[in-house]
């Protein structure tokens, strides 16, 4: 089904390092539980995953903060998890405790049984890209996105979060040959999922290395960083419609290697508040097969009064230096987020201070 004409193409534009009019904001988990609206539209769905598998409800989440505020980009509303839970493994959501997996994997059979999943079992993933992609009427851009192959893999060994990586460590230091068979899945089936989400809609895709952070130097480029490579290898160039589809990756606590991750086949990289947007722009940003940046502001800056918002916006704007103003040539782009998710308990009040703010002073920078 053809879709409307987009019309604020400024996120786009950052993607492929093109001049915009002002720094083009969105936030990870835009579209979540700090929302009264999302809230009541949740306990109409019974369940996170009721709210997820519902084409008509994740439509009306991934919508309800672009109704709010003039965010320059929407993202799909969906977990990370989806992935493994249609490989067998039994995602649910507990009140207060987060993902856990009925069926983790932790030994020789559980990972040698393991397949890329059948894509129609997540068909309610894609058939939302389509929907959401319909309702937006070309507004914005729409995100696809999936967690990394090291990130499911922390998840699926797991069962659960974790604040020590003990039994996922375990295995991959004592049984280096079935993380890779692991690894090597999950990227297989990332890449298959995104690309069907480019197929239904997506206008641009992001990798989430959520824990690739969590790794030493050297298993970090061994057992992240090459399967992020393998997903982006495998990856749609283009939508059903012709149009280029930019791919992101963002890596929580991989400022380390922003140089091993300049290599990366993709548009963006996404930097957590701990990159300074300096040193970012000067490794990663300048010259041939340079990356336009994302990021990368505190995301508990929002629980502080709004002309302290304003002066932190300032400070990420001026990190990254002067914005990249010529039509007629590529050069250093920025998009304005979050260093990570936003939490649920922030005022919606303060997301309204922080987009305005990106936007009027990033307009002031270009002399608009």
């Amino acid at each position: 089904m053809p879709f409307a004409p987009l019309k604020n193409d400024s996120f786009l534009r950052a993607c492929w390092r093109q001049a915009t009019d002002h720094t083009p904001v969105w936030l990870m988990r835009q579209a979540g539980r700090y929302l009264p609206e999302y809230v009541a539209t949740r306990a109409r769905a019974g369940s996170f995953m009721g709210l997820a598998t519902n084409v008509d409800y994740a439509t009306e989440v991934t919508l309800q903060p672009l109704a709010r505020y003039p965010l320059d980009a929407a993202i799909l509303f969906s977990d990370i998890l989806t992935v493994p839970d249609a490989m067998g493994l039994g995602l649910s959501f507990e009140a207060g405790e987060g993902p856990r997996f009925a069926r983790p994997v932790r030994d020789e059979a559980a990972i040698g049984a393991l397949e890329v999943p059948d894509m129609e079992k997540l068909r309610y993933v894609f058939d939302a890209v389509a929907s959401i992609r319909r309702a937006l009427d070309g507004s914005v851009p729409l995100i696809g996105f999936s967690g990394s192959p090291w990130t499911l893999a922390c998840y699926m060994v797991e069962g659960a979060g974790s604040s020590d990586y003990r039994l996922v460590k375990t295995l991959l230091y004592s049984r280096p040959d079935l993380m890779h068979r692991l690894l090597s899945v999950n990227a297989d089936a990332v890449a298959a999922y995104l690309n069907a989400q480019i197929d239904a809609g997506a206008q641009a895709v992001m990798v989430f290395d959520s824990w690739g952070g969590v790794l030493a130097d050297g298993a970090f480029q061994d057992f992240s960083l090459a399967y992020t490579a393998r997903v982006l290898s495998q990856l749609r160039r283009q939508g059903p419609d012709g149009q280029p589809v930019p791919r992101i990756v963002f890596t929580k606590g991989g400022g380390l290697w922003l140089e091993d991750m300049r290599a990366l086949d993709c548009q963006v990289l996404g930097l957590d508040w701990t990159v300074s947007l300096a040193r970012a722009r000067a490794l990663v940003g300048e010259g041939s097969g340079a990356k336009a940046l994302q990021g990368n502001i505190d995301p508990n800056i929002l629980f502080a009064p709004p002309a302290r918002i304003e002066a932190e916006v300032a400070k990420v704007l001026r990190a990254f230096g002067p914005p990249h103003t010529d039509a007629a040539a590529s050069g250093p782009t920025h998009i304005f987020n979050l260093g990570h998710g936003i939490s649920q308990f922030t005022p919606p009040d303060r997301v309204a201070a922080l987009v305005a703010a990106v936007h009027a002073q990033s307009r002031a920078l270009r002399g608009a």
